[in-house]
């Protein structure tokens, strides 16, 4: 069931969107070589607290494979990883990319977002997947509008990767955010227009193209969270939470 959301609701969901930019802006002031992902988490873990919020992502339920629950505040997803890397012992390296993902509870409410950053200079390959994965985002965002569908989003999206020569991902998709971190409406990173839930103000979304630079195949990694590229090419993630409006969507999680 999709739920529409009042206007204090959005309120609280604006400022967990605020926590979430915070959070991801300061993480990537600490990102370079030699810092380890769980050095980051441990950052993310007292910037939450400092605004007097929590990580949806912590003990999140393996539901999929009946394993642990998510160990991490963050994921911390690099390289060939795509999303759901749990922070821990590896090192950054100069060149690496990392996808961090991160999300905030405020007074109930989630926001989540996610970023690829660069670890010092990175080739040219890796900085036009980057380029052409946030323009995936911003290409879906022009169709989130009241009448549309989710099917216009997700075939903008899939049309911006796959014109520039990349991949989407097929088993994960974008998703409706709120008091939980996954409702409805659910939507591929593929999809064809006209099709899927229509879009209705009051809406709040979790818009995520994930694309791979090589096949569109995963592997999920034996931590049994981890998601990575079954070629072992390169990856990004980016994403942004979202209010259907009678306009342009608002951001929640912009950053600054």
């Amino acid at each position: 069931m999709i739920v529409i959301k009042s206007d204090r609701e959005i309120a609280l969901m604006r400022e967990a969107g605020r926590i979430v930019a915070v959070l991801l802006s300061e993480l990537r002031e600490r990102i370079r070589p030699g810092v380890t992902t769980a050095e980051l988490d441990r950052l993310a873990a007292q910037v939450l607290a400092k605004h007097d919020a929590t990580s949806p992502f912590y003990n999140y339920p393996n539901h999929d494979r009946g394993k642990r629950p998510f160990p991490g505040q963050i994921c911390a997803s690099v390289n060939e990883e795509l999303v759901h890397g749990v922070p821990g012992k590896r090192a950054l390296k100069e060149g690496d990319i990392i996808k961090i993902d991160c999300g905030a509870v405020y007074k109930g409410w989630i926001a989540d977002s996610a970023w690829t950053f660069a670890v010092g200079k990175i080739n040219p390959a890796a900085q036009r997947l980057l380029e052409v994965t946030e323009g995936a985002l911003y290409a879906s965002l022009k169709e989130a509008k009241a009448g549309n569908r989710t099917g216009d989003m997700a075939h903008a999206l899939q049309h911006h990767v796959e014109t520039h020569g990349f991949n989407v991902v097929r088993e994960y998709v974008s998703h409706g955010v709120g008091r939980r971190l996954h409702e409805d409406p659910q939507m591929p990173n593929f999809g064809g227009p006209g099709t899927g839930s229509k879009l209705r103000k009051g809406m709040t979304i979790a818009v995520e193209p994930m694309v791979l630079s090589g096949t569109y195949k995963t592997k999920v990694l034996p931590d049994q969270w981890t998601v990575a590229a079954k070629d072992g090419k390169l990856t990004a993630h980016f994403e942004h939470t979202i209010v259907i409006t009678d306009g342009e969507p608002e951001i929640l999680t912009k950053l600054n």
